[in-house]
């Protein structure tokens, strides 16, 4: 993501030169934490390979955890980008087969499971899966209201808790599973939660084919 495309919690386009040096902080604390564990990262590494200083570092951020959820956000935004890859426009059938973004983004994000794991508790906990189930539940609720389907809050969040707990067990090794795999089984399990209640608010046969 590009400095000009940071925006604050509330939309507002970010500042630049804020932008470019909360940048260079995220990319710092990845490299550092591309050797060892964010435990034993320290601020001071972080601001000197970023080249800026302490202050500027709390001016930004209460603590490296704040800084590493926030480098952690594209991987939010890569997972709800990957489960809705293949919606080009509004519809309420989705394919029976994930989409190739799906084993992708998961065989990156694999890449990186050490520190996504101290951010990503098991079960989905923890500031990362908070922030992964926050935005999967919003953009799930609002793709279900849009085509007129049944309970858009109910579903949602049961598929953003479907999601974060499976991918963070997977994180953790609590689930054992090749990408594509997990790809496959978390897709179907998606499905089924969005085909599990009618129209009629009661619940129907979840199609696996």
């Amino acid at each position: 993501m590009s400095p000009e495309d940071q925006r604050t919690e509330d939309g507002r386009a970010e500042d630049p030169r804020t932008a470019r040096t909360k940048g260079r902080l995220r990319e710092s604390l990845l490299t550092e934490c591309a050797d060892r564990p964010l435990a034993e990262v320290s601020v001071s590494a972080v601001v000197r390979r970023a080249g800026v200083g302490r202050a500027t570092f709390y001016l930004h951020y209460e603590d490296l955890t704040a800084l590493a959820v926030d480098a952690c956000a594209d991987v939010v935004h890569a997972a709800v980008d990957a489960l809705h890859d293949w919606q080009t426009g509004p519809s309420p059938l989705p394919p029976a087969r994930p989409p190739a973004a799906l084993a992708a983004f998961l065989a990156e994000a694999a890449d990186r499971a050490p520190l996504y794991r101290t951010l990503l508790l098991p079960g989905g906990g923890g500031p990362l899966g908070r922030r992964l189930h926050r935005e999967l539940r919003a953009r799930a609720r609002a793709e279900r209201a849009a085509v007129g389907a049944p309970h858009p809050e109910l579903v949602a969040s049961a598929v953003a808790a479907a999601f974060t707990g499976v991918f963070a067990d997977w994180l953790h090794e609590d689930i054992r599973a090749d990408p594509k795999t997990l790809a496959d089984h978390l897709w179907r399990l998606l499905l089924a939660l969005h085909r599990a209640i009618g129209p009629d608010g009661g619940p129907r046969a979840a199609r696996t084919r």
